[in-house]
């Protein structure tokens, strides 16, 4: 079983910056897709960004250009980085971590609320 813990959420102005962490359990985070996906209130959620166990990163147009999604397999935990945080960034954060074919696991998520 893998458990993930979201940190770095928080309130910042439109225009400022936050690092979300994740660390996860077990052994199988190196070999793991990780992702963050995000829910802003009413709408339905959405994939920010994953790296995969080689370290391919892929984002969302949205998000394109201000964040970055990393890893350290040494400590089992995944990052991602947000600058020039816009209003619209305001979700709940997920971490997720994907290990083929079937393992797939949620963190309890992180607010992160931008104000104008």
């Amino acid at each position: 079983q893998v458990q993930l813990v979201e940190s770095g959420g928080g309130l910042v102005q439109a225009g400022g910056s936050l690092r979300l962490s994740c660390a996860a359990s077990g052994n199988i985070f190196r070999l793991s897709t990780m992702a963050w996906y995000r829910q802003a209130p009413g709408k339905q959620r959405e994939l920010a960004a994953s790296i995969t166990g080689g370290g391919r990163a892929n984002y969302a147009d949205s998000v394109k250009g201000r964040f970055t999604i990393s890893r350290d397999n040494a400590n089992n935990t995944v990052y991602l980085q947000m600058n020039s945080l816009k209003p619209e960034d305001t979700a709940v954060y997920y971490c997720t971590l994907s290990f083929p074919p079937f393992q797939n696991y949620w963190g309890q998520g992180t607010q992160v609320t931008v104000s104008s």
